[in-house]
């Protein structure tokens, strides 16, 4: 189903704000309560809205380094890729991972404590396995824009 745009609006305020209530919702979008309310159930319910997360402050946390590491492999062997993959979804470092196109295979964005743990998630987790070939890391020393809403 296509988006209208009191949708697209109503989308835009909740990346902004999930907290708003139908009330809230109603009020920017001219509507009453219970029909924002049933549009942001559909919205839900037609996979529009995946979740609703809290975003954490990682330099609160103690996260103070942030990287984006490639991996390129030296096989694609199913089993082996399964277990790499496997790494990847269950270390709480990698807060996000794709498949690229060009030399490297992954593209992995974590978060470490520090340098020591960036290391040896590098050299003890990642470089023995036995599907890996190389791993570059590219260390963020700022992030200029945070993870922004999506356009609509």
């Amino acid at each position: 189903m296509k988006l209208d745009p009191t949708d697209a609006k109503l989308l835009a305020a909740l990346q902004e704000d999930a907290h708003l209530t139908a009330q809230d919702l109603g009020e920017r979008l001219n509507l009453s309560p219970s029909q924002a309310g049933r549009r942001r159930q559909r919205l839900e319910a037609e996979g529009y809205i995946e979740a609703y997360r809290a975003r954490l402050s990682a330099q609160r946390l103690g996260l103070t380094v942030q990287a984006f590491v490639q991996v390129q492999m030296a096989t694609h062997a199913p089993d082996l890729v399964r277990t790499f993959t496997r790494i990847i979804e269950t270390r709480p470092e990698v807060t996000s991972a794709w498949t690229m196109t060009g030399e490297a295979d992954y593209l992995l964005r974590v978060y470490c404590a520090d340098l020591p743990a960036l290391n040896a998630l590098i050299h003890e987790i990642l470089l023995p396995h036995p599907a890996v070939a190389r791993v570059q890391s590219q260390i963020v020393m700022n992030q200029l824009k945070a993870d922004a809403p999506l356009p609509l």
